[in-house]
């Protein structure tokens, strides 16, 4: 498959190869001056543009697009392609969501591929015999944490409405890779390696993911996957149906339902009557532009938005990348917005939330007043807000665990439609459970565990029936005057909306192209403590903002940021330098 697409795109394509090397330690380029990272050329091109986070997956979708696909059937592919060579990030065992711009409609909108939880959990299903909460990984590792798969039936039921070329034609890709094989990435074997004890328990993945002595695959190994390639066929020629009804469903469900140790509730009836939802989109003016995302059940859109609406008063740009004062703007700014989000933010199809009172512009004004001063914020300062209401209700604070891995994709067609897809399977290898070739999500423990505070009052991300777990995927797209501007977006955990807000401000505030913004160190404060990436030139603001009165810690913050930006001139592409992805461009 490597050698075809290779042959099919010589001497076509611009990439961002040249940042390859600089990506084999893991950590972003470093700063030529201050924080600001040293110039780098985003990827140029005119018809259109792939940003992934696996070079073989950006080289199938700009395959699709060379063919006559458009931005839809690239995203296909795309997603499948990353399924089998990135498993641990993504796949049809999980969930996504998509933003999307149709060009020829001129309307952006948004569709939800979450999981949701199975009709028979409860409030006890995270709980222990005493009452208790589960640790997370005796959660996560099994079958009670996976809920019912929404990637495959987003694939298909927005190809079956935008899509240009067969259905078969976009899957097929994938399949042939998965039957001729690909080479292990350097990034795969580490985080088997490192996940080894969990991935050995259950036989799918210890007999996928080690060779025959029990070590991980070797990078640059070659593995082949027929049981991917047969259910991919299986898609290929039923559609949605090949998934949700018949062998492969009755597998996916025994799978979880017989898995030793930590069953799970997912049924048959869970699979067929999944359905994905279109909504609109969460929206919020920044400076010149209109910022759009994911509404609930993700908090993305409406915590980035609060981010940056929280930040409109203050002149972020004249203070630029390399000052503590402009990092404790946007670090209390991100607090004052997450607090927000664990009281309020859920699936809005379960519970009542006030989405119009949280991007309200006089609330946000108010509520930016608490950033005026010259020092970080109290704990005591950093409560959630009163938002208007069109009623009253009381909630408890969430506390759910939500840990980094997922991927993001942006893609632009020579039409001028767009693709902001962020996917997961929530953990790194989710469930741990494989089946047909692919492994299956943990993304019930993006619910709270607990269902009320010590208070009594309701938990908004709770456990219920049918319902979406929250999450912090942040798929965005920038509008101007009607018109995209910027698809971007970033893997992470709750981090993602730091990684997103972090590079929508250099792009909107310190006028970075998107190569720099992905290149830029990351400052992120969710819930009091400031991180400041690791080995890089961010080390430098550590104590200048513990002067300011912030707990500071080093760390490292894998983002995987990949963005497009359409302009005058035409597309530029960025690809995150943490991790192995390009953009591609014609």
């Amino acid at each position: 498959m490597r050698s075809t697409l290779a042959a099919v795109l010589a001497g076509s394509l611009v990439t961002t190869t040249a940042f390859a090397q600089q990506r084999a330690d893991g950590v972003a380029p470093e700063a030529a001056s201050g924080l600001r990272p040293a110039a780098a050329e985003p990827v140029k091109a005119k018809k259109f543009m792939v940003a992934a986070a696996n070079p073989l997956a950006a080289e199938a979708g700009a395959a699709i697009l060379k063919k006559g696909g458009n931005a839809i059937d690239a995203m296909v592919t795309v997603q499948l392609v990353l399924n089998l060579v990135e498993p641990q990030s993504s796949g049809i065992g999980g969930g996504a969501f998509l933003v999307y711009f149709d060009a020829k409609a001129g309307h952006l909108t948004t569709f939800d591929g979450r999981e949701t939880a199975p009709a028979a959990a409860d409030p006890t299903l995270f709980l222990d015999e005493a009452g208790d909460p589960l640790t997370f990984y005796d959660a996560v590792v099994g079958g009670r944490s996976v809920g019912t798969p929404g990637t495959l039936r987003l694939l298909y039921d927005t190809h079956e409405r935008f899509g240009a070329l067969d259905w078969e034609t976009v899957v097929q890709p994938a399949i042939d890779l998965a039957r001729g094989g690909f080479e292990v990435s350097p990034r795969l074997h580490q985080l088997v390696a490192e996940d080894a004890q969990r991935l050995k328990r259950f036989a799918g993945t210890r007999g996928y993911f080690f060779d025959a002595e029990g070590e991980p695959l070797k990078a640059g190994s070659v593995l082949k996957n027929e049981a991917f390639a047969q259910t991919l066929q299986a898609i290929s020629e039923e559609g949605a149906e090949g998934f949700y009804e018949g062998p492969l469903a009755e597998a996916i469900v025994a799978t979880v339902q017989e898995a030793e140790g930590n069953p799970g509730r997912l049924a048959l009836s869970d699979l067929q009557n999944y359905r994905i939802v279109e909504r609109e989109p969460v929206c919020i003016a920044y400076r010149v532009s209109e910022v759009c995302g994911m509404g609930p059940p993700s908090s993305g859109a409406l915590t980035v938005g609060q981010i940056l609406g929280l930040l409109q008063p203050f002149d972020i740009a004249a203070l630029g990348p390399e000052s503590a004062k402009a990092w404790r703007l946007i670090g209390d700014a991100s607090r004052l917005a997450f607090a927000d989000r664990g009281r309020y933010m859920a699936d809005t199809d379960y519970v009542p939330m006030p989405m119009k009172g949280l991007l309200d512009a006089d609330y946000l004004a108010d509520r930016s007043k608490l950033l005026e001063g010259d020092e970080a914020l109290t704990k005591d300062e950093v409560q959630p807000g009163t938002p208007p209401w069109d009623h009253a209700m009381l909630l408890g604070d969430d506390v759910a665990i939500e840990l980094p891995s997922t991927s993001h994709f942006s893609i632009v067609d020579g039409a001028g439609n767009v693709v902001s897809m962020t996917t997961t399977i929530e953990n790194g290898f989710g469930s741990r459970l494989m089946v047909g070739g692919f492994l299956l999500n943990n993304e019930l423990t993006d619910f709270s565990f607990e269902t009320h505070d010590d208070d009594g009052n309701v938990i908004a991300n709770a456990v219920a029936p049918g319902k979406r777990p929250r999450s912090s995927m942040s798929p965005t797209i920038v509008m101007r005057e009607g018109k995209p501007v910027l698809a971007i977006g970033s893997p992470g955990g709750s981090q993602i909306i730091g990684y997103v807000a972090g590079a929508l401000i250099a792009v909107l505030d310190w006028n970075m192209n998107v190569q720099e913004a992905a290149n830029l160190p990351h400052l992120l404060n969710r819930f009091g403590t400031f991180e400041i990436e690791a080995g890089t030139s961010a080390t430098q603001l550590s104590e200048p903002l513990r002067e300011l009165g912030f707990t500071v810690k080093e760390t490292d913050l894998n983002s995987g940021i990949h963005a497009v930006a359409l302009t005058p001139q035409g597309l530029e592409g960025g690809a995150d330098p943490r991790r192995e992805g390009v953009a591609l461009g014609e």
